[in-house]
Order: structure tokens, then sequence, then C-alpha cells
């Protein structure tokens, strides 16, 4: 049931608190994938007007805001830094009221039923079809998570098109969930198509998984929308946080625990039979009927605000221009286009090529279940210390850390032993995950936290979307470049009696290499085009790092929150 308490203008005009990867990120997700707990705090800001106008300057101009930015981070006195300190502490620790629970727990189901799609798409599907598919191919498959990073080309049209009688949000949330659950439910009895010869239908997979992609970004449009009321001003930021712990489980759900139960040796361990594609999916799609019946007849939205601004989507799609063309936006979204790139091969890459390696699908999966949970609590310290004026000094902090683990990352790989690994090489590529991922979180936090701190609160909601497809798309990108630039320096060849006989674009897919040994073969690779492409990358961004992302990403923090606004028709 919602709160009979009607919604205030100060509950209206908030800042959106989301993030992608993202690298699902997930990674987009997590970067997602790209696929990462947070809990960024607000600092406090000044009293909103019952109604600000785009057309001038507004009473909510931040001067509040700036000022305490500039005791705690300039620190003109300890005394002043001690008492702005002392005011952030009482703020994290109010306690929660009952509607902010219930909130919070319906914001985990419905980013939990975004990340179920995604973490298909980005992490089990490419690990499925790696036995039949070159690099090349799986880098035209990840076009499929594009749409999570494109979100915002269409995110006006969710914010402004709604029914009032069934809610601005459950106008889309309801249909959108209902669309997922039924394709779900056809990919579960096309389960046997999608693995007869996929090498021969790699386009029509990726259009497959496109589809699904774009409707699970579609629904997170309109649930982070929902969440600047659901949650209360001071909880506000704990948005953030029921994404991260909804779409981490949805994602692990269905890449490592579907991986591991899958694997018939991990059955066979546990004595149980192996888990299909059909009956997974199946079982989500049940989950995702029954959540959205729920939504449509046992929870009401509250109805828009009186005072809320009356925007069409045109007019949102030049606010969105109007962002885009504010200088210090132009810088930022510059910066995230290039800063993730020397971390994208050991993203994209470096699993697939541990378990060609021998590391045995449930191991890894075991690795990352393992990760999942020393993130939930590693993200919120992570997010403790994104707190305060400088939210992106982890994240830079943490950008070496990543680049130290891709290199290490890749040095685990080169290093791997003959099959079957012990038990101890095992437990190190454990503990370099979990580093990896742990420095992914922390910079995940920091961005997050900075979005927050930065957004206009009157258009919060576009102007989110808009930070957060330029980070996700930095970690989109290149993927599809460094997927072929593997297959491209990899030199492999077909020898049988030492005579040359299938050129190299044969023997880097697992057809091609069992047709070398159908023929009496063994496929020799002499140069592995991995390591070229993860040396190359790590030293273009070290580079892009001490030469532009570090003084851009200094200079753009400590801007005070007015350099921010936009001020439309002027």
């Amino acid at each position: 049931m919602s709160d009979p308490t009607p919604p205030t203008p100060s509950t209206r005009k908030r800042v959106r608190a989301i993030t992608p990867n993202t690298e699902m990120d997930a990674y987009a997700i997590r970067e997602s994938g790209s696929t990462s707990v947070e809990n960024v705090h607000i600092p406090p800001r000044t009293p909103k007007s019952p109604r600000a106008s785009y057309g001038g300057p507004r009473e909510d101009s931040g001067e509040e805001e700036v000022q305490m930015r500039l005791l705690v981070g300039n620190g003109s006195t300890e005394e002043e830094s001690n008492v702005a300190g002392l005011h952030e502490k009482n703020r994290a620790n109010r306690p929660f009221s009952a509607k902010d629970k219930h909130a919070i727990a319906l914001l985990v189901v419905l980013y939990l039923i975004q990340g179920v799609p995604i973490g298909l798409a980005m992490g089990s599907m490419p690990f499925l079809l790696k036995t039949s598919l070159s690099y090349s191919q799986l880098g035209v498959f990840t076009l499929s998570s594009y749409p999570y990073s494109l979100k915002l080309l269409w995110s006006p049209i969710v914010d402004s098109i709604f029914s009032p009688k069934l809610g601005r949000r459950k106008s889309w949330i309801v249909p959108i969930q209902l669309i997922i659950g039924s394709m779900m439910l056809w990919l579960s009895m096309r389960s046997d198509y999608i693995f007869d010869h996929p090498e021969n239908k790699v386009t029509e997979l990726t259009l497959l998984f496109v589809s699904l992609v774009f409707m699970s970004a579609t629904q997170d449009i309109a649930v982070d929308g929902w969440a600047l009321t659901l949650l209360s001003e001071d909880n506000l930021s704990y948005a953030s946080t029921c994404q991260t712990i909804g779409l981490n489980t949805g994602f692990f759900s269905s890449f490592t625990m579907f991986l591991a139960f899958s694997s018939p040796e991990f059955a066979n361990m546990l004595g149980i039979p192996p888990l299909t594609l059909s009956v997974y999916l199946k079982f989500w799609s049940l989950v995702c009927y029954s959540v959205t019946v729920w939504l449509l007849f046992f929870k009401t939205e509250d109805p828009v605000a009186s005072d809320d601004p009356d925007l069409g989507v045109m007019k949102v799609y030049r606010i969105i221009w109007s962002i885009v063309k504010l200088k210090h936006v132009m810088s930022l979204c510059g910066m995230y286009l290039v800063a993730k790139i020397g971390f994208i091969a050991n993203d994209s890459v470096s699993s697939l090529k541990l378990i060609e390696k021998g590391l045995k699908t449930e191991q890894y999966s075991t690795i990352v279940t393992t990760d999942f949970f020393v993130q939930l609590f590693a993200g919120y310290y992570a997010a403790r210390w994104g707190i305060g004026d400088k939210p992106l000094r982890p994240w830079l902090y943490a950008f070496w850390l990543r680049l130290f683990f891709s290199l290490s990352t890749m040095a685990i790989v080169y290093v791997f032993p003959v099959p079957p690994p012990s038990f101890a090489f095992v437990c190190l590529v454990g503990l370099n995950y979990i580093g990896t991922q742990f420095a992914a979180t922390i910079q995940f936090v920091g961005i997050s936290a900075f979005h927050t701190r930065i957004s206009d609160p009157l258009i919060g909601g576009t102007y989110m979307t808009l930070l957060n497809t330029a980070s996700n798309l930095g970690g989109t990108w290149p993927k599809i470049f460094v997927m072929k630039g593997v297959d491209y320096f990899t030199q492999a060849t077909c020898r049988i009696k030492d005579e040359l006989l299938v050129e190299a674009n044969e023997c880097v897919t697992e057809p091609g290499r069992e047709a070398c040994e159908a023929l009496g073969g063994v496929c020799i690779t002499e140069r592995d085009g991995y390591y070229v492409v993860t040396i190359l990358t790590t030293l273009l961004a070290a580079l892009i790092l001490v030469f532009y992302v570090r003084g851009t990403a200094n200079r753009l923090q400590a801007l005070p929150t007015s350099k921010w606004r936009v001020h439309l028709n002027q």
C-alpha cells in the first residue's frame, strides 16, 4: 500500500541517484558489465521554492551547498570542518521510516527483474557461445549491451508520456515487465534453436538480445524516476544502493549462478540435475508476471504533484541539448568516453581466456559468487569514502588499481598451468578477480556521488541519465574493437606433419580447432592477440590518465554547483 501523505514540492524536485556499467556497466553493467554497492550521500541543499522557472534564476541556487563545500573542501578553519563533518554524520545516522523500508524493498525487486536479462546478454551468453564463435563474432554480439548505454535517447518519452490513472512510472513499468516476461518465456521454448549452429546466426541472436536489453533499459528509466518519489529526501541516496543490490543480484543470478548450476559437474556434486536455460527462463518469466500483477492491483503510485513542471517530449529534448551545451558537461562526457579504454580487455576477454586455458566454469562461478558477497560490504565502505567535496578522488585512485589488475590478470592467464589448476592457483585467480571488482566498485561509487552532487534538482532525472549515458558508453563502444583486435593480432596455424594447412582465422574458434584435429593436426598459437591488445590499451589508458583524465577530474569536482545549472529561454 502506498503512503497516504501527498507529495510535497521538495519531494518532487530531487536529484536522481542512479548508475548503469554496468560496466552492468551491470557492467553496463558491471560497467556494464558490465557489471559494485553504493551509499551515496547528498550534500545539504537550500530549501526549494514551491515552483521554479526554467527561464530565469531560481531560488534553489545552491549557495548553502557551495558554502558547505568550501568549508569542508578548503578548510578555512578546523572548527568549521568539524561542524560540517558532524552535520554529515547526523544525517547519515537517521533511522528509516516504514515507508522508506517498503520503498527500498520494492526498488530492489524491480532492479532485480531488470538485472536478469542483462546478466544473460552480458554474462552467460558470451560464455555459452564462446565454443562456437570467434572473438570477432562475440564482439558483434556485445552490441546487445548498447541499449543500456544509449537510453538517454528515449528517456524523455518515458518521463513525459504516461497515464495519470495508472501513474507516471507504472504506465511504463507494468507493460515493459509484461513484455520482458513474455520474451523470456518465448526464449525458453526456443533455447535449442539458440545453440544450434549459432555461428550462422550471430546477427539474429544479437538483434534478439538487443530487444531484451532495450526493454530492461526502458524499465530502468521508469524505476529510476519512481525512486525520486518513493524515498524520502534524507534517504534518497539509498536509491543507488537499491539499484546496485538489485542489479547485481539479478546479474549474478543470470551469470554466475546459472553457469554454475548448469554445469553437469557442479550439479552432480550437489546431487541435482543440471539447470537448463529453458527452465531458468520460465522461472524468471513467472516471477516477472507475478511482480507485475502485484504492482498493477496492489501498489498505488502517488499522483503527480500540482507544482510538477508540465514538460512535453520536445521540451525535454531541448533541456538535454541545453545540458550538453554546458562547457563543463562537455568536458565530463569527453573524459568518460576515453577513461575506460584500459579496462575493456580485462573485463570482456580475460574471463573467456581463463576458461579457454582450462579453468572450469563452476570454478569461475564460485569465484564470482564469492566476490558478489564481498562487494556488498566493500561497496558500503567505498561509498563512505566517496562522501564529501571530492567524490572523484576515490575514482582517480582506483583508476591505477584497475590498470594494475588488468596487467596482473594478463600475467595469470599467461602462466596458467596445465589443467587442472591447483586449488592454490584457483584461489590466486579469485583474489585477483575480487581486487579487480573492488577497484571497479570504488570507481562506480565515486562517479555516482559526483553525479548526485552536480545534477540540477529540477531536471535531475534527465541530467543524471545524460551523465550515466556518457559513463556507460565509455565502457561499451570500445568492446567490439577490442574483441576484433584479439583476433586481428592472433597468429595461429593448423599443422599436419609440420606442414601449414589452415590459416589463423580458422584456429581462433573451437569449431576450427576441432576441424584441425579431425584432419590429424594441431592448432599452434604463435601469437595471442589478447596479450597485445591488453598491453596496448593499458599503456594508452595510463597516458590518458596522466595527461588528461587526472587534471580534468580535479578541475571539474572543484567547481561550485552553480556552474552545472541550466537556464533555458535566456
